[in-house]
C-alpha cells in the first residue's frame, strides 16, 4: 500500500479494469478514457493511504487547501502540480459559500451537508466543474479533440454541460429522459445555447440513456472515431473530486481520533462509493447509510442481496429512478476479490436475466458498513415538512431520501451522522412546495430560467439514431 497521499514521495497508482481484460493506466489516460475498452470502470490498482497524523494535519486547512492534497496522491506530476493547485482553486472560486461544502448542525448528533453551492446548484458540480478544466488542460496540452457522451437523470447534465461549455476542444452530448427531470433541471441543461453543446432527450428512462452511453463506448469504430470521452461517474476523476468533501466534514468533526457515519441518497452509487473510497483511504468511516427511493434496487442489494430488476417508477426524486447503478460494480470488484473475469460473469448474467444475488459470503463483507433503506414518495414528502418545521430549513426531495433512510436504520448510532444535502431545493420548488408550503426561490444568477430559450433534440429510444445524430454533430476535423 501507499504510504501517504500527502508526501511529495508518493507515486500515484494506477488505474485498472474492473473486468480485468483493459491495460493500466495513468490518471490523465484513464480520465480520457473514461470507460474501459474491455466495458469495466476504471480503478486505483492500490488505495493511496490517509495517515491519521494526513489528517490531523488537515484541521483547520481550507477545502482548496484539502482538495489539492487529497487528489494529488491520485494525480501525482501526470498534471503539473501547480497547475493542478490552481484549476482546482479556480473551480471553487465562485462557489456560493465560502465554506464551499458548509456542515449545519441538525442536533447533537446530526449534520446537514450542504452540497448545492456550485452553479448549478447539485453535488455534481464538485466534481464535474473541475473534470471540465482538467479536460481542457489535457486536450489543448496535447492538441487534441474528444466527443463527451453522458447521461443524466436530472443533474449530472447541467453540471457537466457547464463545466464543458466553454472548452474549445471539446463537443458534449447529453442524453436525459424525455419528461423525467423536474422542469428545472431540463433548463439548466437546454438553455445553454453553446455550439459545442447538445441535449438529447431520449423517449425512454435514464437506464436507456445510460445503455445508449454503453453501447456507443462498446463500438469500437464509433470510439474512435469520435475520440468518446465520458463524464458520468464511469469516470474515475469524478469519484476522485467527490472523495474530498468526505473527508473535509469528517475531519471537521474530529476525524482521526473518531468514526462518522453518513447517510447519502444513493441512484447510481456514485456519491456514496466516493464514501467507500475515503474509508479505504483511512478516512475513518464507521456506517454508510444509502436511501433509496421507491426504486430499491439498492436497498434490497445492501440489505438481502436481492439485485434484481424492476420497472422504473417515477418519484419525486427524479434522480434517482434508476435500476442498474453502473457504480456498484466498483464494489462488486472489491467483493470480488479484485477479479475481473468473476465481475464480468456476475454482471453479464445481470444484464441478460435481470436478476441476481449476492452470495452470502460476498454480502458479509460489507454488511457492518452499509445499510440500505428505502424511502416512499410520501415519507419524502414528510420529511421534507418535518426537517423545515423542526430546524427551518428547506431541503429537496433527494436530501429527504437520504434522511429518512438514516431516521429508519441509523437512529441509534454512537457517533456523528452527516447527512447529504445534494441539491437545492429550488430545483425541485413543486414537491418542497407541496410538503412545506413554501416555495423555494432559485438564486438571482438563475432567476430568469423559464424566460431562456431551450435547445433539445427528441429521439427515440434507437441506439443507431443516437449515433448518427452524434456522428453528424461532432465536429472532429475542426
Amino acid at each position: 500500500m501507499i504510504s501517504s497521499a500527502i508526501s511529495s514521495a508518493t507515486i500515484p497508482p494506477k488505474f485498472i479494469s474492473t473486468r480485468g481484460d483493459a491495460p493500466a493506466l495513468g490518471f490523465v489516460d484513464a480520465m480520457l478514457t473514461g470507460l474501459a475498452p474491455d466495458g469495466g470502470l476504471y480503478v486505483p490498482e492500490t488505495w493511496p493511504q490517509l495517515s491519521a497524523d494526513d489528517l490531523r494535519a488537515m484541521a483547520g486547512l481550507s477545502y482548496v487547501e484539502i482538495a489539492t492534497r487529497v487528489m494529488r496522491s491520485f494525480v501525482g506530476d501526470e498534471i503539473d502540480p501547480a497547475i493542478f493547485d490552481k484549476l482546482v482553486a479556480e473551480t471553487y472560486a465562485d462557489f456560493g459559500d465560502p465554506k464551499i461544502a458548509p456542515l449545519r448542525k441538525l442536533d447533537d448528533n446530526r449534520w446537514l451537508l450542504e452540497l448545492f453551492h456550485g452553479p448549478t446548484l447539485a453535488f455534481k458540480d464538485y466534481a464535474l466543474q473541475l473534470l471540465g478544466r482538467l479536460f481542457e488542460h489535457v486536450l489543448s496540452q496535447r492538441d487534441e479533440r474528444i466527443t463527451i457522451v453522458g447521461a443524466t437523470s436530472g443533474d449530472t447534465g447541467s453540471a457537466a454541460i457547464e463545466g464543458c461549455r466553454h472548452g474549445d476542444h471539446m463537443d458534449i452530448f447529453i442524453l436525459h429522459p424525455l419528461g423525467r427531470t423536474s422542469e428545472v433541471q431540463r433548463r439548466q441543461m437546454t438553455t445553454i445555447l453553446a455550439p459545442n453543446v447538445h441535449n438529447i432527450a431520449l423517449k425512454g428512462s435514464f437506464d436507456d440513456c445510460q445503455d445508449a452511453v454503453k453501447a456507443m463506448f462498446d463500438d469500437e469504430a464509433l470510439r474512435e472515431r469520435l475520440n468518446l470521452s465520458a463524464v458520468n461517474s464511469i469516470n474515475w476523476a469524478r469519484i476522485m473530486a467527490q472523495i474530498v468533501y468526505y473527508v473535509t466534514s469528517a475531519v471537521a468533526l474530529g476525524a482521526p481520533d473518531r468514526e462518522i457515519a453518513f447517510a447519502v441518497p444513493s441512484g447510481n452509487f456514485g456519491n456514496i462509493f466516493a464514501a467507500y473510497a475515503a474509508r479505504e483511504m483511512g478516512l475513518p468511516i464507521g456506517k454508510l447509510i444509502a436511501g433509496s427511493n421507491s426504486n430499491d434496487i439498492l436497498a434490497r442489494t445492501l440489505m438481502a442481496g436481492d439485485m434484481s430488476m424492476e420497472p422504473v417508477q417515477p418519484t419525486l426524486s427524479p434522480s434517482m429512478d434508476i435500476q442498474v447503478s453502473s457504480n456498484f460494480e466498483r464494489l462488486l470488484f472489491d467483493l470480488f476479490d479484485r477479479d475481473g473475469s468473476a465481475v464480468t460473469r456476475f454482471l453479464t448474467n445481470f444484464r441478460r436475466t435481470g436478476v441476481a444475488s449476492l452470495p452470502d459470503e460476498r454480502l458479509a463483507r460489507i454488511s457492518g458498513l452499509f445499510v440500505g433503506a428505502s424511502v416512499n414518495d410520501a415519507e419524502t414528502l414528510v420529511t421534507i415538512r418535518a426537517v423545515h418545521e423542526n430546524h427551518g430549513i428547506l431541503i429537496d426531495p433527494h436530501t429527504a431520501v437520504g434522511i429518512a433512510a438514516a431516521d429508519k436504520v441509523g437512529s441509534n448510532l454512537d457517533m456523528p451522522l452527516v447527512a447529504l444535502a445534494c441539491a437545492h431545493p429550488a430545483k425541485f420548488p413543486a414537491a418542497v412546495e407541496q410538503a412545506a408550503g413554501t416555495r423555494p426561490d432559485l438564486p438571482a444568477d438563475l432567476a430568469d430560467l423559464f424566460g431562456r430559450e431551450e435547445r433539445l433534440t427528441v429521439l427515440e429510444n434507437d441506439i443507431e439514431a443516437i449515433k448518427t445524430f452524434i456522428s453528424s454533430n461532432a465536429r472532429m476535423t475542426e
